[in-house]
């Protein structure tokens, strides 16, 4: 491949995401404007709060559990299935683990693992349960999946109600048994602490484990004959079931992993509170979606994907101390984003199905010649 070849084809991968984002930040602007706010002040709110030691910490913090729910989306995408489940899977997920976790008492590694393992499995049933839905019996795994995330939050509301903490009324910020610190992972602060003093921020152990699960997607994806049939299966099922790959086998397959992935989605916030309560994290499962429609199903652009999603997280926070703009216009940002960049995904596949087509003509009247 030569180096024009090579750098065209890098321009091609990055115009969808890199345009979305200006178009976003030019649209805002505009609307900014309309509404008689100064763009330049918000926009230097906003990176100028990025740039703070504290909020660097909290965006990562708020990334993790968004790059885990992206890459359990994207499993799914990789085989053509929507789960749209992930929701309801991480959340039921992380009620079955704090619940076990703060019921035993262990050393700490077989703690952590233990309660991990729990929400692995939740997680992995609860969408296995679409999975087995669609491949014996047709249903839709995209109406199943809707269905199950409402089924979910009925159960939770029950559970919270039945395995409050004894002696306790069900109210904000009350919830299941507290987990002895044993089942709590360490913060990475040492981290941070390498480029200032931090107070209010703790910078979430389960990094580590969205690491360890992008790598491992990456590899099972990219290294491994299983990758390969679940890639295969999803670009042309057809194809792959004449060449041996059987497709109910893999939709169950994809569906129990893609569970189990979104099941450690809730964990980073069991972790910081030590148990469930009624004010638990939500919609994880669906921003895990943009995520991972953003970054492709790459492991590495569902990263930036995630860090941009906590970037505007963050904007909100400090656009509504300053009063600059409506905190509204990042909801805005965020829908041109994602809206853009699927656009622009859809014509670079085009130009390159064209380009393709136009190089293999070529090839064929040099052979004929």
């Amino acid at each position: 491949m030569t180096e024009q070849s090579t750098s065209r084809r890098l321009m091609m991968q990055f115009a969808a995401p890199v345009g979305a984002v200006i178009l976003s930040v030019v649209a805002s602007a505009f609307i900014l404007m309309i509404a008689g706010s100064n763009p330049f002040t918000a926009y230097g709110d906003m990176l100028g709060h990025a740039f703070k030691l504290e909020t660097s910490v909290s965006m990562i913090n708020r990334a993790t559990p968004l790059y885990i729910s992206g890459v359990a989306a994207a499993v799914g995408f990789k085989m053509n299935i929507f789960n749209i489940g992930v929701e309801g899977q991480y959340r039921m997920a992380a009620i079955f683990a704090a619940y076990i976790g703060g019921a035993v008492a262990l050393p700490a590694v077989l703690h952590i693992a233990l309660i991990l393992l729990v929400a692995m499995a939740v997680g992995g049933v609860w969408a296995g349960v679409a999975g087995v839905l669609n491949t014996e019996r047709g249903v839709n795994i995209v109406i199943s999946t809707i269905m199950l995330n409402g089924i979910a939050l009925g159960i939770i509301a029950w559970l919270v109600r039945k395995w409050q903490a004894e002696g306790e009324i069900v109210v904000v910020g009350v919830g299941t048994e507290p987990i002895d610190d044993s089942g709590l992972m360490p913060n990475l602060n040492f981290i941070p602490d390498l480029f200032g003093d931090i107070r209010s921020e703790e910078l979430t152990g389960v990094l580590v484990i969205a690491i360890v699960i992008g790598v491992a997607y990456h590899v099972l994806l990219n290294r491994t004959v299983f990758g390969y049939d679940l890639r295969s299966s999803g670009l042309n099922p057809l194809a792959a079931r004449a060449g041996g790959v059987p497709p109910k086998r893999m939709v169950i397959i994809a569906m129990l992993m893609s569970g189990s992935i979104g099941g450690l989605v809730g964990i980073a916030e069991i972790m910081d509170k030590g148990r469930y309560d009624p004010n638990f994290v939500g919609f994880l499962g669906f921003n895990g979606i943009s995520v991972a429609l953003l970054g492709r199903n790459h492991p590495a652009g569902i990263a930036v994907g995630a860090l941009l999603w906590a970037f505007l997280d963050a904007s909100s926070d400090i656009l509504q101390v300053t009063g600059a703009a409506p905190k509204e216009i990042v909801d805005i940002m965020r829908g041109v984003i994602l809206l853009t960049a699927v656009i622009g995904y859809e014509i670079v596949r085009r130009i390159r199905v064209r380009e393709e087509a136009t190089q293999a003509a070529a090839r064929l009247a040099e052979v004929s010649a």
